[in-house]
């Protein structure tokens, strides 16, 4: 990977806000490694934005260790890729939706930033970017598994912020609240048609608004930390409560 440009790794690169923060991060000048499972889509943007796709499952601890073997510099982490499957009350859960949404929202959080810490306090001025959710300060009904996951994924942000404080590193967690993605249609088993409803009479947040914040939150001074930001619809006022034309 040769480059003069600084290196930010982007998880979950393959569509939605992962893929948007992509663009944002390449337009304001880094050499984007792309990480997610569907490597066609991933080779796609690399060529569009002069990346570097590779092959990434953060829920297989092997397919991590590939994915950083191949990155031997970085100065932003955007912990992009998680999600949701289900929406059960707790007394139907489903285990396996729940271990794969600890996997793939906590675990792979853990992954890759364990293993890119170094890199990125190498770098002089490294910044940990984590998407989590409002998912991640409120509850609702059938929610559990994913807001339990998102509780802990913050959690686990917000302690590097402490353990790693007097070193040249940020860490930002963004938590947005309806965004148009493929996340229902994730979480509803492929079912577009139910995921649609999600959003039927407002205006949702798009992946590309989140990634200006984020590329936002990425471009400010070295000595300029945000901590959380928050970000929803006008018409949504939390996690179960919006206003539907």
């Amino acid at each position: 990977m040769n480059t003069t440009r600084p290196t930010a790794v982007v998880t979950g690169a393959s569509a939605g806000i992962g893929a948007a923060t992509a663009r944002v991060l390449a337009e304001d000048g880094f050499h984007v490694v792309l990480g997610a499972r569907r490597l066609d889509r991933l080779t796609a943007l690399a060529d569009e934005i002069d990346g570097t796709p590779i092959s990434l499952d953060v829920t297989d601890a092997e397919s991590v260790e590939a994915f950083v073997t191949r990155v031997p510099e970085c100065r932003v982490l955007v912990n992009n890729a998680g999600g949701a499957r289900g929406l059960e009350r707790v007394d139907a859960a489903d285990e396996d939706d729940w271990r794969w949404m600890w996997e793939a929202n906590v675990l792979g959080t853990l992954r890759l930033t364990k293993a890119l810490l170094p890199r990125l306090i190498a770098s002089g001025d490294g910044h940990v970017v984590t998407v989590t959710s409002v998912a991640a300060t409120e509850i609702y009904d059938g929610g559990a598994g994913y807001t339990s996951a998102k509780h802990a994924q913050s959690a686990l942000h917000r302690t590097l912020r402490g353990e790693h404080l007097g070193d040249p590193v940020r860490f930002t967690e963004i938590l947005p609240g309806m965004v148009e993605t493929d996340f229902s249609v994730t979480r509803f088993g492929g079912d577009a048609d139910r995921a649609a409803k999600v959003y039927e009479g407002l205006t949702p947040l798009t992946a590309e608004d989140v990634a200006e914040v984020i590329g936002f939150a990425v471009g400010r001074p070295w000595h300029v930390n945000l901590d959380q930001i928050v970000m929803k619809p006008r018409a949504q006022a939390s996690a179960s409560r919006a206003h539907r034309e």
